[in-house]
């Protein structure tokens, strides 16, 4: 096997459940912890000698563009592809095959993934394996490609989104795949193509070397606004610490750049952005608070995500919910188990619950 690494980020889908978030922004930028959902995924091949990443775009490309250039700032040459109609993610694949050599990694640019992928790759050379696939357990299994595993990681028996009567195995695939470049000759041209429902299901029937690997570290679906919500605090509780501002009583674990706390309550996980000013008796749990965001006298933030440069009302309640960009939450307003738009204004006492307002 060769010992150059190359890899595709496939980043070219809407996000239209999480819609009006991603009205706005490609999924695959959504923050996490104050960066990009994909720069986690990105490290992660740099870490494990990745020389260069193909990003393929579709949705909002130009925007992945300006965020994230030619990946330098992250240790690899990264280079954009742009799909002119989705062509599935063994399809996206394809198209570069020419772009490709050695071993190559696909991961997905819209889950988390802050993730080991430099182990996955040393297994799928010890092994000699013609493809391996990244393995994680979740609670519904319903929902994802399933896998069973022999008793030295090769994959023997594998299930796209099973009934839950066909449910064998809570590990399913986490869309990071290791592959050799003769893999993608399996693969036709010009046609919409799926890994886990096409690809690797006929290499499987073949008798081809596929193995699984769990992976280490976390990765995380967000397909939904709650799915985001808790990566984000997911990751708040993996990277946070105990810390010590003035102005704020803190516990928890918390992952903080420099903001103003002018007499208020913090409980992690917690994630608080640059330059957020925090007001008196504000009352802050298990939240992500962007940067520039200003927070009320008295105001309570609680299992909710804030984004950017938003401003909450004194006395105003955010729970359970997620808020855009640019919001002004005004004084008194309560906003329960909703999702707010980028650049939404709510004035007057009034009380939103249960709501999506674009």
């Amino acid at each position: 096997m060769s010992g150059s690494i190359s890899a595709v980020i496939l980043a070219g889908g809407e996000g239209t459940r999480l819609r009006p978030l991603t009205n706005t922004r490609p999924k695959p930028l959504l923050p996490i912890l104050g960066r990009p959902c994909v720069e986690y995924v990105i490290r992660s091949l740099a870490d494990a000698d990745v020389d260069r990443a193909y990003l393929t775009c579709g949705y909002r490309s130009q925007d992945m563009v300006d965020q994230l250039g030619d990946g330098r700032q992250f240790g690899l040459d990264m280079r954009f592809a742009f799909e002119e109609c989705p062509a599935g993610t063994a399809g996206a694949v394809k198209l570069l095959e020419e772009e490709l050599d050695g071993t190559v990694v696909v991961v997905s640019g819209d889950v988390l993934a802050d993730v080991d992928i430099r182990s996955l790759v040393a297994m799928h050379r010890r092994k000699g394996a013609l493809a391996t696939m990244a393995l994680t357990t979740v609670d519904r299994p319903e929902e994802f490609g399933i896998v069973g595993l022999d008793d030295d990681g090769r994959i023997f028996r594998f299930k796209e989104k099973p009934r839950t009567e066909e449910v064998f195995s809570n590990l399913i695939n986490a869309g990071i795949y290791v592959l050799e470049k003769r893999a993608l000759g399996d693969i036709p041209a010009g046609e919409k193509y799926d890994f886990s429902k096409q690809l690797y299901p006929k290499l499987l029937e073949r008798g081809e070397p596929l193995y699984g690997m769990p992976l280490s570290g976390l990765w995380k679906d967000i397909g939904r606004p709650r799915d985001l919500l808790d990566a984000n605090l997911r990751m708040a509780e993996r990277k946070g610490m105990q810390i010590s501002v003035p102005g704020a009583v803190c516990s928890g674990r918390i992952v903080a750049s420099s903001f103003h706390a002018l007499g208020c309550d913090i409980a992690g996980p917690a994630f608080i952005g640059e330059g957020a000013v925090i007001g008196p008796r504000a009352r802050l749990s298990s939240c992500a608070v962007g940067d520039r965001t200003e927070v009320g006298a008295s105001a309570l933030i609680d299992d909710s995500f804030v984004m950017d440069g938003c401003s909450l009302g004194d006395g105003s309640v955010v729970r359970g919910s997620l808020v855009g960009r640019g919001c002004r939450i005004g004084r008194g307003v309560q906003v329960i188990s909703s999702v707010l738009g980028d650049g939404i204004v709510l004035e007057g006492e009034q009380r939103v619950e249960g709501r999506t307002i674009e």
